[in-house]
């Protein structure tokens, strides 16, 4: 299952769902933030006199960063907690657009009864693993799911692979490069890295003089096509 992604460039790119294995690695690094906060927090009331540390307004310090991390990392982070960018993960819409506010607060609400506090995150854990779009029930309500932002690139991808005999060049201007060029464009898509490959991609559009609303991914892989073609 993949869920497309509609670019503001009016590319479509689709990304598949995370897997269970990457949302719990975000979890957990999100929870040695929490760790984090906890030992500041207790660093913190031990300067403060004897009368504010079981307060009201102490103990709110203590768990209002738990209870709005989640809602306010994915509001203002594009959909991703510190633990989703360390992992690459993001909240989109099923149809790829971004969630607004509600969708962000459903997912808030219902994380409740998915966290560890009741029955240990099976909860989340079985919804995610049974559902086949990796959503847990607050996705399942906010219609959302969270995607991987890379896209795994195959040795087959970035070689030469045998192509038919009625194939189509579509980039003809690729005859203006080298094999030396063509080597660092396989070697960007061999770094699987949009940045780079967004750069790449950029650079060589400038050297031949073309346009293409093709996702930067596809444009060089089509360039290294059209290049074997016209080549052989």
């Amino acid at each position: 299952m993949t869920v497309s992604i509609q670019t503001s460039q009016n590319v479509t790119l689709e990304y598949e769902p995370a897997s269970l294995g990457d949302r719990i690695l975000a979890l957990l690094l999100d929870y040695l933030i929490f760790f984090g906060w906890l030992i500041l927090y207790f660093v913190l009331t031990k300067l403060l006199p004897g009368a504010f540390r079981s307060s009201f307004w102490t103990g709110l310090f203590l768990l209002l960063p738990f209870m709005l991390y989640d809602l306010l990392c994915e509001t203002f982070l594009n959909g991703q907690s510190l633990g989703k960018i360390a992992m690459k993960i993001r909240v989109v819409m099923l149809d790829g657009s971004q969630p607004g506010l509600g969708a962000y607060l459903l997912r808030w609400l219902l994380r409740i009864i998915e966290s560890p506090m009741f029955f240990g995150g099976m909860v989340a854990v079985i919804t995610i693993a049974a559902n086949g779009r990796g959503q847990r029930i607050g996705d399942i309500a906010a219609g959302t799911t969270v995607v991987k932002l890379t896209r795994p690139v195959t040795l087959a991808q970035i070689t030469y692979r045998a192509l038919p005999d009625d194939y189509q060049v579509r980039f003809p201007e690729v005859a203006q490069l080298s094999d030396r060029d063509l080597n660092i464009v396989r070697e960007a898509l061999r770094m699987n890295n949009p940045e780079i490959s967004g750069l790449a991609a950029d650079k060589v559009k400038q050297v031949i003089g073309v346009r293409s609303e093709l996702d930067d991914t596809t444009f060089l892989r089509t360039l290294i096509n059209d290049y074997q073609f016209l080549a052989s």
